[in-house]
């Protein structure tokens, strides 16, 4: 998601941008633009507190600095930009620019360092998320080749601390595992294996950064589901303050099943899961996002209990479905 919108005050002429790596000696001020930019436009009291305690910009530099970066003029950080890299799918934000620079230009400069990501991964299908109700942004997006498509919807579920989930939907009993349960020596094999089963949803999708991060920074767990010794389906969840959750939440960045094994029921079996993680971290809610594509993901949601909290879009480039289609049972949101 990005935020470089107009502002009358801010048509005006800047001295020269520099657009360079983002460093860890950076990621105070950025932390700042971030939840600047965001909490003005959404006209918060204190922008400052925009998302609370929650933290994209130290988790995500942390997950791979390689992908993260920043502009200056006159040596001030002005805006950043998070790059994540998911295998043949890749997506970036938060992109923030600083209020007194919006219509500067600063973000298509920090877009093209994007795309240069992108081309020296090799990226296959490229996306992102932004506010569905503005044009500015579109149209931003639009001038790189990214068009807008279904709806993401950010969904969450109230969760009794201290209970047992039930099964969602009435799907069976959720048999999971923690991936930091996993002996040191055998985890690249478990990721080899969740490289597979998310290669079975799009060819090439990885999120094994995403799953190292977590381990690696203790955000949270990575959840394993199986169905005797087949693993059928993980979730890579966010737990609590500091975290891209924030205080009381178990957010799901990644979660999805096997496409044609499972479906339905093994996807309740997930949902199921991530509740009675939620509950064993003494975390009153869930969340995660849904393309409203992957419409019957969306409505097993539904089904269980979820609602939805906030609504965006999906740019995607080339413009196709990607994993965004119908027969996906697959939790992300791109933000």
């Amino acid at each position: 998601m990005a935020m470089e919108l107009s502002s009358a005050s801010a048509s005006k002429a800047i001295g020269t941008v520099a657009i360079r790596p983002l460093l860890e000696a950076d990621l105070g001020a950025a932390d700042h633009v971030m939840r600047l930019a965001f909490g003005t436009f959404l006209n918060l009291p204190d922008p400052l507190q925009f998302m609370g305690d929650a933290d994209f910009v130290h988790t995500r530099w942390r997950a791979d600095p390689s992908a993260a970066f920043c502009a200056e003029v006159g040596g001030v950080l002005v805006g950043s930009v998070f790059v994540g890299n998911w295998g043949s799918v890749a997506f970036f934000g938060p992109l923030t620019v600083h209020p007194d620079y919006w219509d500067s230009g600063v973000a298509q400069l920090l877009l093209g360092q994007v795309m240069e990501c992108f081309e020296r991964w090799g990226t296959r299908h490229m996306g992102l998320y932004t506010f569905s109700t503005s044009l500015k942004h579109v149209g931003l997006y639009r001038k790189f080749g990214f068009w807008p498509r279904f709806l993401t919807i950010l969904m969450e579920k109230e969760v009794k601390v201290g209970g047992t989930a039930v099964a969602a939907s009435g799907a069976p009993e959720a048999s999971w595992t923690k991936f930091s349960d996993v002996p040191a020596e055998k985890r690249e094999e478990m990721l080899n294996r969740c490289r597979a089963l998310t290669g079975k949803v799009f060819e090439g999708l990885d999120v094994g950064v995403e799953i190292r991060s977590v381990a690696g920074q203790r955000l949270g767990e990575t959840i394993l589901l199986w169905t005797g010794d087949e693993l059928t389906g993980l979730a890579v969840c966010h737990c609590g303050a500091g975290t891209e959750a924030g205080s009381g939440v178990c957010y799901i960045k990644f979660g999805a099943v096997h496409p044609v094994l499972t479906g339905d029921p093994e996807f309740g079996r997930l949902l199921t899961a991530c509740e009675q993680l939620a509950a064993q971290r003494g975390l009153g809610k869930v969340s995660g996002g849904v393309n409203t594509a992957r419409q019957e993901a969306w409505a097993a949601m539904l089904d269980s209990g979820w609602r939805g909290k906030m609504v965006g879009v999906a740019m995607q480039r080339p413009n196709e479905p990607g994993y965004n289609r119908p027969g996906v049972f697959l939790i992300d949101d791109w933000r």
